[in-house]
């Protein structure tokens, strides 16, 4: 279903206006992955960074963007499309996420159990490790992405949320 920005001022061409997920398949989430989903695609549209390099010698169509983001035959999709039509479509190898998500989605585990029953300085410890987990798999779709879209960290760590979400088995 596609999520479409919320009312704000024009920020520029070189940003996602819309996301869609392709969650054919997938568990129903939990309540805490759906949180994380609502979120991540709600400050994704808030503020991003979004743009498409030129390739082989030929501009990338303006912005701004819509994404669709899916998992087809063990591989991460991202369609990108602008008011000129599809702007691209490209293809990452799941390999390289694959222990950072397996590594994520246990000291989520952990945080959203610690929530409940550790005092906070505990819950503190271990929100620094799964944010220091966040970060490593930004960095690798950051690296995976060089050559297909420009963006930021901060865009990059909301992207790697919805890859989580897009790897959640129930």
């Amino acid at each position: 279903m596609p999520v479409p920005a919320p009312d704000s001022e024009p920020q520029g061409t070189d940003r996602l206006i819309e996301i869609n997920l392709d969650e054919t398949g997938l568990a129903p989430p939990t309540p805490e992955i759906e949180q994380e989903r609502r979120v991540a695609i709600y400050d994704l549209l808030e503020e991003n960074r979004f743009a498409l390099p030129a390739r082989d010698g030929r501009p990338a169509p303006p912005g701004p963007y819509r994404l669709s983001l899916a998992i087809r035959e063990r591989r991460l999709v991202f369609q990108v499309t602008a008011d000129s039509g599809t702007a691209g479509e490209f293809h990452l190898s799941l390999t390289p996420f694959n222990q950072v998500v397996k590594d994520y989605f246990q000291i989520c585990g952990s945080y959203f159990d610690a929530v409940k029953r550790l005092p906070a300085s505990q819950i503190e410890a271990i929100d620094m490790g799964r944010r220091g987990i966040h970060n490593e798999g930004s960095r690798i779709l950051l690296e995976r992405l060089k050559g297909k879209v420009d963006t930021d960290m901060a865009t990059a760590r909301r992207l790697f949320t919805l890859i989580c979400v897009l790897h959640f088995k129930g």
